[in-house]
């Protein structure tokens, strides 16, 4: 995959991972969380499975794939719960704003393991990100900004956003030269299997005969386009392009779950919360600025 590719296909992956936004804000309340993610993920694997079979084979990883891939399955369980999780309790707009701090995460630890340069372009990026989430979670209004009001489903997505921006940093670190698919694949079924060990017990409270179509339908496209087909796409471009460059285009996603919502028919924002948009745009443009500028042209990887 050239470079050129790669942020072409980190775009596309960032507007299909900003679908699970608005989607999972209709479907939240419909089973729990844990229950929602064995069967989206579990769902990916079974799909994925016949194109990893044909193309590399299914062959068990031994314990170095395993520690590997379970680390970055653990990081990316606790980063989707906390998602589905939290939108019973804010909405799509929130969570979206909030994703954005994930670049910030992936950056700083990218520092630590990598020891990757942020440079001036990258830290003016994740400052005007950081604003940009600000302002759009507080609604514009500083008096609630300075009283940290949060709500539980705010506070509790940040937490996983902090989980997943290490996800993104070590997947550069914890790459051994295998094909991304595999890689891709082995994280989708261990994902499965934590969400299932959790979801145990909650299988049984379902009223599985009440579950509307739509919802199915949901999962369906949560499991092909964000999970199955997403997957594959951010974990080969960082390996491209670096995970803080891939992670810079979460910035649009705010953007993208505005379109999503009023196309679900939610209207659009507040007036007061356009500013904070515009200025997570911004933050993106400045940090391919930055790319630009700054960084060095990386080695492709097997896909």
């Amino acid at each position: 995959m050239s470079v050129g590719a790669a942020h072409i296909v980190a775009v596309i992956g960032m507007f299909f991972i900003a679908t699970i936004f608005s989607v999972g804000d209709e479907i939240a309340d419909s089973m729990p969380a844990s229950v929602l993610m064995t069967l989206r993920f579990g769902a990916a694997a079974l799909l994925f499975a016949p194109y990893i079979l044909w193309r590399h084979g299914i062959r068990w990883p031994g314990l170095s794939g395993l520690w590997r891939y379970g680390l970055l399955s653990l990081l990316s369980t606790i980063f989707f719960w906390s998602m589905f999780e939290g939108l019973k309790y804010t909405d799509s707009l929130n969570t979206s704003a909030i994703s954005t701090s994930i670049p910030g995460f992936t950056a700083i630890y990218g520092a630590i393991l990598m020891r990757e340069r942020l440079g001036r372009y990258r830290s003016a990026a994740l400052l005007l990100g950081l604003l940009g989430t600000l302002w759009v979670i507080f609604r514009g209004d500083p008096e609630r900004l300075f009283a940290l009001e949060l709500n539980k489903g705010d506070a509790l997505f940040f937490g996983g956003c902090i989980s997943m921006g290490l996800y993104a940093a070590l997947i550069p670190k914890l790459h051994r030269g295998e094909p991304v698919a595999v890689m891709s694949f082995w994280i989708m079924v261990m994902v499965a299997a934590m969400f299932t060990t959790v979801a145990n017990v909650e299988f049984a409270d379902v009223a599985w005969g009440r579950i509307e179509d739509s919802v199915w339908g949901s999962l369906a496209w949560l499991a092909i386009g964000p999970t199955m087909l997403t997957f594959f796409m951010i974990q080969s471009t960082s390996l491209v392009i670096g995970a803080t460059r891939v992670q810079s285009y979460s910035y649009l996603i705010p953007a993208f779950v505005l379109v999503f919502d009023w196309a679900l028919g939610r209207g659009l924002p507040t007036a007061m919360t356009i500013p904070g948009i515009i200025v997570v745009l911004l933050a993106t443009l400045v940090v391919q600025r930055g790319v630009l500028v700054e960084a060095g042209e990386p080695t492709p990887a097997r896909i």
